[in-house]
């Protein structure tokens, strides 16, 4: 059994698919508790593996869902891509598989995209739910050309109410077959490059922050990763399943995100 949050931080961080939102809709309690982490004092950001939307997009349906949000309220993979292939490698060219809003953070970083496999630095890789032989070529061809092979996020996939959708996990599995080697670099949850972005925006210590996601193998992990205290939301009864062997559980459980809202007096308590 997993303990509940036993006091308020100065900061949440949140996942966006399967813990705030549900292929559309809000989870059940989700605004009522951003409101009132808010109007406790707390600061409020949204993290997502999805690099199907900029901060802009995002932020936008949050707030169309009624949690007012802005742009750099959120840190998304397509926007931690670029900007950090924009400190690593200015103006560097890519060849990017992926939706259009990776294509848009990749080019206002001031990166430079090409299809040409030896004018190719990077291969880039997001979901693309367009994939084609062409594009898997293409990219195969550039990394045996030199081009380092980079991705947004490690998701085998995306949690639907009708069903699980394939997410970008199956597409880097069948390039490093290809390429005979793995993934130079993956810059979503687990990795803790993606929530440092987000404690940097906080202007907050790692220890005064919760992160609140739904997965064992990114959101825990990530929050392992960066030293961040983690909640896991017990949404999805397979994680629910695999929690007594998993080798490094969460901080904290939560049966539903309302239980992140203590009343004064717990918190005078806690």
């Amino acid at each position: 059994m997993l303990p509940t949050v036993d006091r308020t931080f100065k900061g949440y961080i949140f996942d966006l698919d399967g813990t705030i939102w549900l292929t559309g809709e809000l989870i059940p309690g989700a605004r009522e508790t951003v409101a009132a982490l808010r109007a406790g004092g707390s600061r409020v950001l949204f993290l997502t593996n999805n690099s199907d939307g900029t901060q802009a997009m995002f932020a936008g349906q949050l707030t169309q869902m009624g949690i007012e949000t802005m742009p750099e309220e959120v840190i998304s993979a397509s926007y931690v891509m670029a900007h950090h292939l924009q400190q690593q490698a200015p103006h560097c060219h890519c060849y990017a598989v992926g939706p259009e809003p990776l294509r848009e953070e990749l080019v206002k970083a001031g990166l430079v995209l090409r299809d040409r496999p030896g004018d190719v630095d990077y291969v880039v890789m997001g979901i693309d739910r367009d994939i084609t032989y062409t594009k898997f070529q293409t990219a195969f061809a550039a990394i045996r050309a030199g081009a380092l092979f980079v991705a947004t996020n490690p998701d085998p996939y995306i949690p639907t109410p009708d069903g699980d959708l394939i997410d970008i996990g199956a597409f880097i599995a069948a390039l490093e077959t290809a390429i005979g080697r793995e993934v130079d670099l993956i810059v979503g949850k687990p990795n803790p490059i993606i929530v440092r972005e987000a404690l940097k925006v906080l202007a907050l210590p790692p220890e005064d922050c919760l992160l609140v996601g739904d997965q064992l193998g990114t959101d825990v992990l990530a929050g392992k990763n960066a030293g961040v205290p983690m909640a896991l939301l017990l949404r999805d009864p397979r994680v629910v399943e695999r929690l007594p062997i998993w080798e490094d559980p969460p901080d904290f459980g939560l049966e539903k995100l309302v239980d992140l809202i203590m009343s004064k007096e717990d918190a005078a308590h806690a």
